[in-house]
């Protein structure tokens, strides 16, 4: 073995070499062999049996071997997996010692000369290592899109082509890596949703602000249909013009199927198949909500009670179904009729005048009277009693039930088999409203109006963890009318504003001269509140004013009116949330095809509609449709509350099912606040399971 040319002191280890065979030889070699000793890159000839005829620097290194003893060596075996002849990069997994880590080389053959290769080794470990940890996170990326039915898609507006995820790919039936350009993809959506899709996103560009939306579409067989959820942005440039929108995807096909299960159990009346009471109320208060007129007819069946006790509740159960079959036929689509409980319906004509409703009320007493009822061989006809009341915008849909309800009541004292149009002159009912709000209104001004509290109890050890607190119209005056009696005659006028804010003050005062952390009130808002665009500094000011910690503070808002008032409600509670308070949708499952609206709302906690727990300790139903909203609940991270618990019973259910909060006769019946407060030892009496008074 012969030594290179002298470099001199260059601080770079000797080149060597075993012979200088075929080796070029250059006047000037010190440069390009300075190079090579000090590159980081190895680089090594080789005979034609393989073994090194010169090597540099770097190669010794990577082969962890000293310079001197690498020249001679068979690099085959001392780098198993090297190529043998001329080719292109091979990455090859080095030997390493024990305290070593692994280490890849990528490795280059080409032919020097007849007799000898040149190899050129780099250590790619580094970039291997990420290129496998990218790889890793792709695929767990991947796998968790797969699992969690989600995929995700980017638009490069410029260039208007579309990148899907492999996942979004799979779901929508396409292999991975298809080509789905805009256009084509458009063709999937649902017609009644491409509109949706469009605004959404050309609203997005035009604003810059998040977009989502939810729509149905086909599959790549163009014969599944599937729902997708989708959210997104728009990334701009720094002149805020739009270069690409990322977005997502999330298949809720099997949640959007559980709702609409759920929502037909929660609405449907399960002997009939027709809406029930909560679908009917549902309906009516959304068109007055929305300003629609038209007539509620009430239908009565004559005597059915007869047809009970004398043939038999099966012969009734088919009777009832008969008539429901009957009513149906006869009227439009856009006409809704429900069965309301017992031997009740109620059908709602949009648009219909008094003479129209009376019209078809005429008309469905026609079809029911031809009715045969044939049962243990004898064959009898049935006859209704009608109510019919108009309704329009400004209307109450309690008002406008209880109106036709006073026209059937009417139909029936006259001797049934009749159709009858509500009048005043009935039960002069608007004098007595008019009547109610003049007290209301004095009571509010002189003190005549009080606050009771109903405690809600923890089922786990029967602690009180708040109260809700009622209004009651304490005037001196007889009769005492109710709360549901006064307080929707409120609702239609303004007064209802002033009577929220006294409730409001009322409560605040009393958390303020009581300041036990403990003591927590909730307070009923109505929608009308919701719409107060001054309401929330009014509850925020008063808190600061009194030093009143927020969380003790609830706001109960129904339901029906945070839907119907959506974008109130939402700008109302995201302000009180934002401050501490608390925020309760009451009533929950009265609205039930509302709920998918519980991702907008910015709540804290739910009440279960007491409808549900009525026969939560003997109705598989009810049952399974409060434990879906337990898991609604818990799924969001809210509170949850049932309420209307009279029987030790429904504890029990309640407790199997995972409430833990309820409410109710059961545990404590509302009294008076000021008892509350200044009980006779001088502390906060907060007892649970009592049977006081209401």
């Amino acid at each position: 073995m012969t030594d290179a040319p002298d470099l001199r002191d260059n601080g770079c280890p000797q080149v060597v070499f075993h012979d200088q065979v075929g080796w070029p030889q250059d006047e000037d070699p010190a440069l390009p062999r300075q190079v090579l000793q000090c590159a980081t890159v190895g680089f090594g000839v080789t005979d034609a049996l393989g073994r090194l005829r010169w090597a540099n620097p770097a190669l010794a290194e990577l082969l962890r071997l000293p310079l001197e003893q690498v020249v001679g060596r068979s690099l085959p075996a001392l780098l198993p997996g090297v190529p043998d002849g001329p080719h292109e990069a091979t990455a090859v997994l080095a030997p390493t010692h024990a305290d070593d880590g692994h280490r890849w080389l990528e490795i280059t053959c080409a032919r020097l000369d007849p007799q000898g290769l040149l190899y050129t080794v780099v250590d790619v470990t580094q970039w291997r290592d990420r290129e496998l940890e990218a790889s890793q996170q792709a695929q767990s990326l991947h796998r968790a899109q797969v699992l969690g039915r989600m995929g995700n898609w980017e638009w490069f507006i410029a260039e208007d082509r579309v990148v899907w995820s492999d996942a979004l790919l799979e779901m929508l039936g396409f292999p991975p890596g298809t080509e789905l350009d805009y256009a084509s993809y458009t063709t999937l959506i649902h017609p009644e949703d491409f509109v949706v899709v469009e605004d959404a996103l050309q609203r997005s560009l035009r604003t810059g602000e998040r977009f989502t939306y939810t729509h149905r579409m086909l599959m790549a067989d163009r014969r599944t249909e599937r729902i997708f959820e989708c959210y997104g942005e728009v990334i701009t440039d720094p002149d805020g013009v739009p270069v690409r929108m990322l977005g997502t995807a999330h298949d809720i096909t099997q949640a959007y199927r559980l709702h609409a299960e759920l929502l037909r159990m929660a609405e449907e009346d399960p002997l009939t198949g027709l809406p029930n009471r909560r679908a009917l109320t549902r309906e009516l208060e959304r068109q007055l909500a929305t300003g629609g007129h038209g007539t509620l007819l009430l239908l009565d069946l004559d005597n059915f009670k007869d047809v009970n006790d004398l043939r038999g509740h099966a012969v009734g159960d088919r009777v009832m179904r008969l008539l429901a079959s009957t009513l149906r036929e006869h009227l439009d689509d856009d006409q809704m009729i429900a069965r309301l409980g017992g031997d009740e319906f109620a059908v709602v004509l949009p648009g219909a005048s008094v003479a129209d409703g009376k019209e078809a009320a005429e008309h469905l007493s026609a079809a029911v009277a031809a009715l045969p009822v044939a049962a243990a061989g004898a064959t009898t006809r049935m006859t209704v009693s009608v109510g019919v009341a108009q309704y329009s915008r400004g209307d109450g849909w309690e008002g406008v039930l209880a109106n036709a309800d006073l026209a059937l009541y009417a139909s029936k004292s006259a001797g049934r088999n009749r159709v009858t149009v509500y009048e005043s002159g009935y039960y002069d009912d608007t004098a007595k409203r008019v009547s109610v709000l003049d007290r209301v209104r004095a009571a509010l001004e002189n003190g005549g109006l009080a606050l009771h509290a109903m405690p809600m109890v923890d089922l786990r050890d029967g602690r009180v963890v708040g109260h809700e607190l009622l209004l009651r119209l304490e005037d001196g005056q007889l009769p005492a009318p109710g709360p549901a009696e006064f307080l929707p005659a409120a609702e239609r006028s303004d007064l209802v504003l002033e009577i929220d804010r006294w409730v409001l003050g009322q409560a605040i005062d009393a958390l303020v001269a009581h300041p036990d952390p403990e003591l927590r009130f909730d307070v009923n808002v109505s929608g009308r509140t919701l719409e107060d665009p001054d309401f929330a500094c009014f509850v925020l000011d008063r808190l600061a004013h009194a030093g009143v910690t927020p969380g003790r503070l609830g706001l109960e808002i129904t339901e029906t009116a945070a839907v119907t008032n959506l974008d109130a409600a939402q700008v109302l509670a995201r302000r009180l949330r934002a401050a501490g308070c608390r925020i309760t949708l009451d009533d929950f499952g009265s609205g039930f095809g509302s709920f998918v609206h519980l991702k907008h709302l910015p709540i804290t906690g739910l009440k279960i509609d007491g409808e549900f727990v009525r026969g939560i300790d003997d109705g598989h139903r009810d049952a399974v449709l409060v434990t879906g909203m337990i898991e609604i609940a818990r799924g969001l991270g809210l509170s949850a509350v049932a309420e209307w618990v009279e029987r030790p019973s429904q504890v029990e259910a309640l407790r199997r099912l995972g409430v833990t909060v309820a409410q109710g006769f059961h545990l404590g019946r509302a009294r008076p606040l000021r008892t509350l407060l200044v009980p006779p030892n001088g502390a906060l009496s907060t007892p649970a399971g009592t049977h006081q008074d209401r």
